[in-house]
C-alpha cells in the first residue's frame, strides 16, 4: 500500500507565498517522475508542474517564474513553493507520483494521487 499526504495549504493574500508538501510513504521500491496539479471550481484538472527523478522540471505557462517544484528524494517528498500568488492561483492542489513497488520479486509501478489541499488567493 502506498499513499501521498499533501500539506501546507491555505488561505493568502495576493502576492504572498505559500509552500506545499507532498510526501510519499508505504512499500516503496523507487519513486519516479512526481508532480502538482490544481482543479479550480468547475474547471478540469490541470498539470501545474512535474519533476522528474533526476530533477529535470517543467512548469505550465502561467506559472513560470512564480511556482518552483523540488523533491527530496531521500525522503520520498516533492514540493511546490508558490510565489507572486493571484487569485487565479485558487484551486484544489494535488499531488501525483510513479511510485514502483516490490512484491514477491515483481516491479508494479502504481499511479499515486494524494488527497488535495485548498489553495484560496483573497484579499
Amino acid at each position: 500500500q502506498v499513499q501521498l499526504v499533501e500539506s501546507g495549504g491555505g488561505l493568502v493574500q495576493p502576492g504572498g507565498s505559500l509552500t506545499l508538501s507532498c510526501a510519499a510513504s508505504g512499500n516503496i521500491f523507487k519513486v519516479d517522475a512526481m508532480g502538482w496539479y490544481r482543479q479550480a471550481p468547475g474547471k478540469q484538472r490541470q498539470l501545474v508542474a512535474t519533476i522528474s527523478s533526476g530533477g529535470s522540471t517543467s512548469y505550465v505557462d502561467s506559472v513560470k517564474g512564480r511556482f518552483t517544484i523540488s523533491r527530496d528524494n531521500a525522503k520520498n517528498t516533492v514540493y511546490l513553493q508558490m510565489d507572486s500568488l493571484k487569485p487565479e492561483d485558487t484551486a484544489v492542489y494535488y499531488c501525483n507520483a510513479e511510485v514502483g513497488t516490490l512484491t514477491s520479486d515483481i516491479l508494479h509501478v502504481l499511479d499515486i494521487w494524494g488527497q488535495g489541499t485548498l489553495v484560496t488567493v483573497s484579499s
